[in-house]
This record gives C-alpha cells, structure tokens and sequence, in this order.
C-alpha cells in the first residue's frame, strides 16, 4: 500500500476509534450496533459495486443466508465460533457459485441484476413456506415466517456461557468493522484490487492484456458475499431471532440506497451512509405522521440529482480542492510581497 492510502487507513482507523469512545454518549448501545451492523452490510455492497463494477440486486440474500447459518448452527452446537465461521463460508462459497455461473455465461449487467434479485425472492419465499414441523434441521426449527429464536448467541470462544451482549457486542462488532475495513483496503492496494478496479473501467481491455476477468469478478463478487454473511450473523447475535424479512425486497432496495446515499467509489461513503440513515429509519419508525419510505425515496431522488457521485466523494472533492488552493494563495502572496517590495 503506497503510502498515502497508508495515511488514509491510519486516519479513518484513528477516526473510527474517537467515534467508538464517543458514540455511546450520544445513542445507546443496542442501536449503535445495529448501525455497525448495517455499514458492515453496506461496505460489502459498496466493495463489489463501487470498485468491481457489479452491481448486486440481491446482496440481501447473503445477509439473510449468513444469519440463517448461524442461528441453525448455533442452535445445534450451542457455541458461536464455528457458527460465525460457517456464516461467512456458506455466503462465500454460494456467491463464488453463483458469480462463476454469471460472469462465465457472459451475462449483461441488466441480467446480472434480475438473476441477483430473483434469488433473494427465493430464498423470501422458500423461508416463509418453512413453518411445519418437518422443516427442521437437528435441534433447529425453521419456523417459516415467524423465524427461528431462542439459539446460542455471540459468546467467548471455548466459553458458551460468557455471553457478549449490550456494551460488549457493541465494541467487539465495531472493532470487526474496523478489521474488515482495513483488509479490504488491503486487498484493492494489491495487484487483486488494482485489476479489479480496471475491470470496472473498461473489462475488455483488461482481458486482452492476458487477465481473466472472469475469475477476477467472481473471487471480488464471493468476498462480498462473505462480508455480508459476517453481518447476518452479527445481526442474528444482536437480534437473537432471524426471519424471512431478511431475504425481503425492502432490504436489498435500501441496501442500495445506503450505497448511492454515502458514495460509491470509496468503503467509507456505504458505512456512513447506513448509519445515518439507518438511524433515520429508525427515528421515523417511532411516528407515523410521515411514513419512511418515503421519505428515503425523497433522500435518494435529491442526492442522485444534487450530489451523484454520494454525499463523502462530494465532501472529498471539495476538501482536495481546498487544500490545493491554500498553497497557490499562499505563493501568490509571497510573490506580490516580493513585488511590492
């Protein structure tokens, strides 16, 4: 990583860090994580969108398949740590399934964007249809459209009984965001990451330079599949039940929005993006003078039109130009000085 994106990491990571101590003085801890939880969410949307070029409709259904995974494990083995590690390969290898099957049969973006979203409507679907008694799997019932509850949640590894909860889960799931951010940025400042990017300029001509784009889209489109199974098993620790409406409509369209909403192009922008208006979902949620969806149906038509590259490019664009004109006023300065001397 040259060392200016070293700077950077080392700035956002010091950020993050103030905004851990400070955060919990200014909302409560089961609703900060939850806001981690959604940038978790949203930063593995962001990776494969805004620096691969692929545009997933269906990021929900490894959400919902890495909360699944969990809540089933964790209810038959009663301990979390092969559970998070089941949740976060299961999403993994069925996005690494599912990208190969798409990027190897050449599909157009539009297409790639139906197929995406068709099966996050069957995996709605299907879990809602799993309510009867032989829809079970070992010590754990399915239960349809009511879910599944009552399974072992986030503990100390080797020690079921250490529950992390409340505070704990809190500063554990932020630092967890804080890891996945860097190894992220590790991997597009690594010769991965660096074609990666170029495929989503221009994929043909990365191709004829001799790289397999392909297999390049597929690895990217599994890494966010697997980051997005990370954050349904935090989810599923956090909620202590998992239902269907993971898998729903509403929460891959609002995925989405996050994404547009904080900025593609950069991991910070989705994060950011989620919490706010993840809070603000939650905000509306407690009236009912005005209904939400609206009301981020409205945040997304004023950003697309007044900032469309997302509110942080924005913001960065306008602090590099700031920083590049200090020094010109500055010279100009010195040299009228000289002038007028």
């Amino acid at each position: 990583m040259a060392g200016s994106g070293m700077r950077d990491v080392l700035w956002v990571l010091a950020a993050g860090v103030v905004v851990m101590l400070v955060a919990p003085f200014v909302l409560n801890y089961y609703t900060l994580t939850l806001l981690l939880i959604y940038g978790m969410l949203a930063m593995s949307l962001g990776l494969i969108w805004g620096f691969g070029g692929i545009l997933c409709f269906g990021q929900a259904a490894f959400y919902g398949l890495g909360a699944y995974a969990y809540a089933i494990s964790a209810a038959n083995i009663g301990e979390s740590t092969i559970p998070m590690l089941l949740a976060v390969a299961l999403p993994f290898v069925f996005a690494g399934l599912l990208g190969a099957m798409m990027f190897y049969g050449r599909l157009s973006d539009v297409y790639l964007g139906v197929i995406t979203l068709v099966v996050t409507l069957i995996f709605f679907r299907f879990m809602n249809t799993t309510a009867g008694p032989e829809y079970t799997i070992g010590k754990a019932r399915l239960g349809g459209f009511n879910g599944i509850p009552g399974y072992q949640t986030l503990n100390v590894p080797g020690d079921p009984g250490a529950y992390i909860y409340d505070s704990s889960l809190y500063y554990v799931t932020f630092v967890i965001l804080l890891v996945v951010y860097v190894l992220v940025r590790l991997l597009l400042a690594s010769p991965f990451g660096r074609i990666a990017v170029a495929i989503r300029e221009n994929e043909s001509r990365v191709e004829l330079m001799g790289y397999d784009a392909r297999l390049r889209k597929t690895v990217l489109f599994a890494i966010g599949g697997g980051i997005a199974g990370l954050a349904g098993a935090l989810f599923a620790s956090w909620a202590e039940i998992v239902t269907p409406g993971m898998f729903s409509l509403g929460q891959s369209a609002e995925i989405i929005i996050w994404c547009i909403v904080g900025g593609l192009g950069t991991l910070v922008g989705p994060v950011l993006g989620a919490a706010a208006l993840g809070y603000l979902k939650f905000a509306l949620g407690q009236q009912t003078a005005v209904d939400n969806q609206l009301v981020m149906g409205a945040i997304l038509v004023v950003v697309v039109l007044v900032l469309p590259r997302g509110v942080v490019p924005s913001l960065m664009t306008v602090f590099a130009r700031l920083r590049r004109g200090r020094p010109a006023r500055r010279r100009r300065g010195r040299s009228g000085g000289r002038a007028d001397g």
